[in-house]
């Protein structure tokens, strides 16, 4: 049995460190580039490993030298591969640029990861229902997250959701089916066209969906950290304070350490915790993946002044 069955989307980052956003027609330098790993589905897949769940990972890479290079960093990185296929498509890749505040702008092209139908979970299944937790985004079709929902129904495995990108098709009885419904702000007004513009009008879009059955709601609220409803009970864990250098994929760092150390055995509100200052400490690092720390090294992080 693996800790945790990831199903989702892998992309090449292509980031451009820029120092403003050019305007409509204008071409400027940019001072930096980076290359690395990425994908929503990757990047959660990649915290829970570095912090040392058994994970598997089910995509689709690309046929390209870009999708051999993520099928070796996988195998590097202690991410069961056995779930991985390779597609017809060239591997999906995601432009994104990175202003001198830490905001990003991201473009993403599927590619292969257009090929991770429900025909292919029905392959993997021995996978899916051997897990203690299925983790999905929305990088994929929604129709293969369904079934992916379905199958944890199926065999008594729960379901966490992260509705990243938003998509306002995302139909809201699936939505009641999962364990963790894990939007934030945007992603959540998306959902209810209610506005999130402060934690009031938040909690009342929260509630919203608590009273459409969904049953642990986790609002991520980026720096300030993130806040935990369900039927009558609301809280918010907060966030640790750290000097941002790059938020991409901090998100996706939130999502896959929530995911290992709730799989691990602990509360909701601690693994939140312990979720927050994870997703912290990547934050302070350039780059995607590149900026998830081990379990070690998270360690030796957090005991440094920040």
């Amino acid at each position: 049995m693996a800790d945790i069955t990831v199903i989702g989307s892998n992309m090449i980052d292509l980031t451009a460190y820029v120092d403003r956003m050019p305007i409509e027609g204008e071409t400027i330098e940019a001072p930096e580039f980076s290359m690395g790993f990425g994908g929503k589905g990757a990047n959660q897949a990649m915290a829970a490993a570095r912090l040392g769940s058994d994970v598997n990972f089910i995509t689709m890479v690309g046929n390209d030298d870009f999708g051999q290079q993520q099928l070796t960093n996988y195998k590097a990185s202690g991410i069961r591969t056995d779930g991985i296929g390779i597609g017809h498509q060239a591997s999906g890749v995601a432009p994104i640029f990175v202003d001198p505040t830490s905001d990003n702008r991201i473009l993403i092209i599927k590619g292969a990861n257009k090929e991770l139908t429900p025909a292919v979970l029905d392959e993997k299944v021995d996978l899916i229902k051997n897990s203690k937790l299925i983790v999905l985004q929305q990088e994929i079709s929604l129709a293969t997250n369904y079934h992916a929902i379905d199958l944890g129904v199926k065999y008594g495995v729960p379901v966490l959701l992260n509705p990243a990108p938003a998509n306002e098709d995302l139909n809201i009885d699936y939505v009641s089916k999962v364990a963790f419904f894990t939007p934030n702000e945007t992603e959540l007004a998306t959902l209810t066209g209610m506005p999130t513009g402060n934690l009031d009008e938040i909690k009342l879009a929260a509630e919203n969906l608590i009273g459409r059955g969904v049953g642990n709601l986790i609002i991520t609220l980026g720096s300030k950290g993130a806040l935990w409803v369900t039927a009558g009970h609301s809280e918010i864990v907060p966030g640790m304070k750290v000097k941002a250098v790059d938020t991409t994929g901090a998100g996706d760092s939130f999502i896959g350490s929530f995911s290992h150390y709730f799989a691990e055995g602990e509360d909701v509100p601690t693994a939140l915790q312990h979720a927050n200052q994870y997703a912290a400490m990547t934050v302070t690092k350039k780059g995607t993946q590149k900026s998830y720390p081990t379990k070690a090294e998270l360690v030796d992080m957090l005991v440094q002044p920040v």
